[in-house]
């Protein structure tokens, strides 16, 4: 009788504690983006490379703790995919904890910006703005860590952000506001961040008109007294034809430019063939220097 008492409260044990186990996850994902290519540097000279594009491995979970309440986390590490060396902060690229709920969402940790995520991002269609092809000509104060960040509620297809970012008497507090709407086949985005005698504001659209995807956005940076506004916008276009994506973009500041010529070719949904010519000059008062180009093939695979 004790033995049959004893099965039967491990049993009604398990089942109560199966529903919390099946309220949360945790999961492994990750990118390897590698090319292949034949770059052309200041000097003139030609080289061939094998480059890593911002590949990164990860875990991120989540719970659901009822009531409309979720806890969750992401841990990211980036890695060099052509030559295996780990980045030199081992979870530089997010370490966070979040709350969320019907009031929105709070996260504590190192993250990336809100503001960059709504403008510049968010146009990088052809690579996501990575490797010898990201986007050189936005910038500004962006500070990652030590940050806390609030989140609204979806209200009518608008969304915001709020981040205050730490000094801890290191560097000088940070702050960065976005922005993000969405109405149909229109995409608007504005994106704020401040540190010190520093700023940068930026906004950002994009509409999708059947297989044509088109976007772009314009940059304002202050980097403190004595210096000149700094000024910057980038047009991008993606063509989609079944499993095939045609890319341009461009990109202009004061005294730069860069533009981009891409084609992907989606083998499945976690796997691309990719090719780019890139070109860039980002210092044009002075010849040569800050010349470069790039041709490129490359395999990009999420998992």
């Amino acid at each position: 009788m004790k033995r049959f008492t004893l099965s039967a409260l491990a049993l009604v044990a398990a089942a109560v504690a199966a529903p919390a186990f099946a309220q949360s996850s945790v999961t492994l994902y990750g990118r390897f983006n590698t090319t292949i290519e034949n770059q052309k540097t200041n000097e003139g000279s030609r080289v061939w490379a094998v480059n890593n594009n911002a590949s990164r491995i990860g875990f991120k979970g989540v719970e659901d703790m009822g009531g409309g309440m979720k806890a969750s986390f992401n841990l990211e590490h980036g890695f060099g995919s052509d030559n295996g060396v780990a980045a030199a902060t081992f979870w530089g690229r997010e370490a966070w904890v979040q709350l969320a709920g019907s009031f929105g969402a709070v996260r504590l940790g190192r993250q990336t910006p809100e503001s960059y995520f709504a403008t510049a991002d968010y146009i990088s269609m052809h690579n996501h703005d990575t490797g010898s092809s990201a986007d050189n000509l936005y910038g500004g104060p962006f500070l990652q860590s030590n940050k806390v960040t609030y989140f609204t509620p979806s209200m009518g297809g608008l969304t915001a952000s709020l981040s205050v970012a730490a000094g801890e008497n290191q560097v000088k507090r940070g702050y960065d506001f976005a922005a993000n709407w969405v109405g149909g086949p229109l995409h608007l985005g504005f994106g704020y961040s401040d540190q010190g005698s520093q700023d940068q504001w930026a906004v950002r659209a994009l509409y999708e008109l059947g297989p044509v995807t088109l976007g772009g956005y314009y940059q304002q940076v202050d980097r403190g007294p004595g210096t000149a506004t700094y000024k910057n916008a980038r047009l991008a276009v993606m063509y989609t034809m079944g499993a095939s994506e045609f890319h341009a973009n461009f990109g202009k500041a004061s005294a730069a430019d860069q533009w981009t010529l891409g084609y992907n070719y989606n083998v499945s949904k976690r796997t691309k063939i990719y090719g780019y010519y890139t070109d860039r000059d980002t210092n044009k008062m002075a010849r040569r220097n800050g010349e470069y180009s790039s041709l490129a093939v490359g395999v990009r695979h999420n998992f």
